[in-house]
């Protein structure tokens, strides 16, 4: 099969995964908070950046090296965390992982995936990142750090945008719980998607494995917003920060930031790179669109900007790039992949960057990721960034 030919972009995927999984499961990954309003933002904001195309540069093939943390990566985008990955689609963090390794892209766990940094261990390349949500107990804390390191995690993802649950409407009128309680009504979902409930079949259903060490009462029947991951974490302080920068050796990042005063703040307290996002609208229905939030923030600070939110085409990506990001990390996106094609869908989907990062970048001139052109507003397309009123005459 051409996957090309028949699932040439991201909205492809999309609707496929939504006619392979269980629609509390689609819920889960597919919905934000409030209205989602901070979601469509994340779009819209996106959708007004545009770009003059350039001409007459002769033949060439963009080169998409991107360096981060030492590292010379071939493309310049990840796999950001997303929690119970698993319940999305069976193996999802192995097969995310292994999908990562063979691209030489980085992968981020998360501490509420179904699976453990152990159980990913013979999986990951040299570039994977371990995405903590903070522990209050001091103990489960340096506990959880040592599990990463030993697993072969070498970068440390602090999410700092999440101090409490957020209420994901559609997501709770699902019915779905943490764990998975199947329920007759969730059952005749199941009963639907059988390439989905074999494969759960066989793993058995999902829970948050890093955390069975640490749980020390029932957490049978928790809403999704409030699982055991809730009971063991605390919102984090500029102290707790200083904590962990002390105790991890390796790239530290904070993700979660859409303040410029705050980025300039981790700079100074020795953060090894800022995490633009407003968690893709799961979090907070009042938030701005963090692309609009990037060209202040890199304003801001020196340390290197890693971006998320709304990101579906490598469009976005350039988009991105060329306000300030240094690299760019996706989560939904290649969940959406893997549910409509299985492990085949993630090296699709990676391959559809690529080429889309290549065909854009071709229509500007840009040979490399380093000499974008500056980004033109489209919602006022009569503003151009010479400062005219209209394009300069030929």
């Amino acid at each position: 099969m051409d996957l090309h030919a028949n699932y040439p972009e991201l909205a492809d995927l999309r609707r496929r995964a939504k006619r392979r999984i269980p629609k509390f499961v689609w819920e889960y990954l597919d919905s934000a908070t409030g209205a989602e309003a901070t979601k469509q933002r994340n779009r819209q904001a996106l959708d007004r950046i545009g770009f003059m195309p350039s001409i007459l540069h002769g033949e060439f093939t963009p080169d998409l090296r991107t360096p981060l943390f030492g590292n010379d990566f071939p493309l310049p985008f990840g796999i950001a965390p997303i929690g119970m990955s698993g319940l999305i689609w069976p193996d999802a963090e192995g097969h995310l992982a292994r999908a990562a390794a063979r691209a030489n892209i980085p992968y981020c766990l998360s501490t509420v995936a179904t699976q453990s940094p152990e159980d990913l261990a013979p999986h990951i390349g040299d570039n994977a990142w371990f995405q903590m949500y903070p522990p209050r107990d001091p103990d489960i804390r340096t506990d959880m750090l040592n599990r990463a390191k030993a697993a072969g995690f070498n970068g440390l993802i602090l999410t700092v945008d999440v101090p409490v649950a957020s209420r994901r409407e559609r997501q709770t009128r699902s019915g779905l719980t943490n764990p998975p309680r199947l329920t007759p009504r969730l059952m005749a979902q199941v009963a639907m998607r059988p390439a989905w409930a074999a494969g759960m079949a066989r793993r058995g259903m999902p829970h948050m494995r890093m955390l069975d060490k640490y749980k020390s009462t029932s957490t049978e029947g928790l809403s999704s917003t409030a699982h055991v991951g809730y009971l063991l974490r605390t919102s984090p302080d500029w102290d707790y920060v200083k904590w962990l920068r002390d105790a991890w050796e390796g790239p530290f990042i904070i993700k979660g930031v859409l303040r410029p005063e705050d980025a300039t703040a981790l700079e100074a307290i020795g953060a090894d790179a800022i995490w633009v996002s407003n968690h893709a609208g799961r979090q907070f229905d009042a938030a701005p669109a963090s692309i609009d939030m990037l060209p202040a923030i890199r304003a801001a600070t020196t340390l290197p900007i890693l971006f998320d939110s709304g990101v579906e085409t490598g469009l976005d990506i350039l988009r991105a790039l060329s306000l300030g990001a240094d690299f760019v990390m996706m989560g939904r996106a290649f969940h959406y992949a893997l549910a409509a094609l299985g492990p085949q869908g993630i090296d699709h989907l990676i391959d559809i960057y690529t080429k889309d990062l290549i065909a854009n970048m071709g229509q500007m001139g840009s040979k490399t990721l380093r000499d974008l052109p500056q980004p033109v507003d489209l919602a006022q397309p009569e503003l151009f960034p010479n400062g005219l009123k209209s394009p300069p005459e030929a």
